[in-house]
């Protein structure tokens, strides 16, 4: 433990309940009790409930992004959230439950106290939730007047003010949803092609050789392309800044007529010393550190300043970037085995453990449909029809 503290206040409005809802949540010095930093978000048709659940996510990730391993005091004036959250009360409502699971995934459980608070004493997030709510009626999402602090970055799902939000837009075909469901934002996942560290599963990270496609790879990414063209429900494309996968994008963008969009929260993990290594000889040669790694999600590759912890935080920010730009859009998102697995994994609300029991090739295909109400729904998985 650093010994920092940090504390959450978060809150989230409907106006109708369920009717327009956004979330607003600060993170305070634990010392000062200075704001250093505010996240807000317009949501779209939700819940109270559902609101005050984004707004406490959103202030945990903040909180994680400037120190994952500070005690954070979390303190909101819904009974419900604290007491669901603190294990008192059970979460009865399916709606609910992925997004506690969200949560607890944040930060581990230790690091997190709960606490109710008086309406009165939670207005800097109840302002934000506002801002946000009244942002979404005015048909953009919420940008920060200002930086709570010269030294810490606002966080939360926001883009810079000389980029706006493209209007929303229902998805053309394909993976759509009931309409009775609203429109979703669809995530479709695209693992790069093979490099020729691929075939022999090897190590292949953020911190190693960023090795190009292979002459398979570019064919899988020609495959993908024609399977994607096909479908004619893609209207963005976005990728991790890594060679492999800026390659297969730029492969399936150029057979759609579109640019790349480069997040670089959807980069692979970064694997430390085993960068290169086989399963087996990182095994032999860091075993200790392997057995840490596979045991616990805290737990970092030797070397590396990466745990899948740290990776979760990265990419549950990147998603919610892409959920805010692209809202009602079908996205291609580029990317790499540890990052889509894990956009799986938040939409399952499933414990991290779940990224050893999935299968992911090679130019693969997964689908995830993200609603206004804050549910998700997996489509698709490992999907290579396309490449047979």
């Amino acid at each position: 433990m650093t010994g920092r503290r940090f504390i959450v206040e978060a809150d989230g409005g409907s106006r109708g309940n369920p009717g327009p809802a956004g979330y607003g949540a600060v993170v305070r010095d634990g010392d000062t009790g200075q704001i250093i930093a505010e996240a807000a978000e317009y949501i779209g048709h939700a819940t109270n409930n559902v609101a005050e659940y984004k707004g406490l996510i959103a202030g945990l990730r903040a909180a994680a992004e400037l120190d994952p391993d500070a005690r954070v005091d979390v303190r909101m004036d819904s009974k419900l959230v604290v007491e669901q959250m603190s294990g008192r009360w059970k979460i009865k409502h399916p709606d609910m439950r992925p997004l506690a699971a969200e949560a607890a995934t944040v930060l581990p459980r230790a690091q997190v106290d709960y606490s109710w608070i008086p309406r009165e004493r939670n207005k800097d997030a109840d302002r934000l939730a506002n801002e946000a709510m009244d942002a979404g009626k005015a048909g953009r999402q919420w940008e920060p007047k200002a930086r709570p602090s010269a030294t810490a970055p606002v966080t939360g799902p926001t883009v810079p003010a000389d980029e706006p939000l493209p209007a929303p837009a229902a998805p053309r075909a394909g993976w759509a949803a009931p309409a009775d469901l609203g429109t979703p934002t669809t995530f479709v996942l695209l693992r790069h092609g093979e490099t020729p560290l691929t075939p022999e599963k090897r190590f292949s990270g953020s911190g190693g050789s960023d090795p190009a496609l292979s002459e398979k790879g570019r064919w899988q990414a020609e495959r993908a392309a024609e399977a994607l063209a096909a479908r004619g429900t893609v209207q963005a494309v976005v990728s991790s800044p890594m060679l492999r996968t800026r390659q297969t994008a730029e492969t399936v963008a150029a057979r759609l007529g579109m640019d790349v969009r480069i997040e670089d929260g959807l980069r692979e993990l970064d694997f430390g010393a085993w960068e290169g290594l086989t399963f087996a000889e990182a095994q032999e040669q860091y075993p200790d550190d392997l057995t840490a790694w596979l045991g616990s999600a805290k737990a970092k590759p030797t070397g590396s300043t990466e745990s899948f912890t740290t990776l979760t935080h990265r990419v549950g920010t990147a998603r919610d970037k892409i959920l805010a730009r692209y809202s009602g859009k079908t996205v291609l998102v580029v990317s790499h085995v540890s990052p889509i697995k894990t956009l799986v994994r938040l939409a399952l609300g499933a414990p991290p453990d779940a990224l050893y029991r999935m299968e992911l090739s090679a130019a693969s295909l997964c689908a995830v449909q993200y609603y206004a109400d804050g549910n998700a729904s997996l489509r698709l998985l490992n999907d290579t029809s396309h490449l047979r």
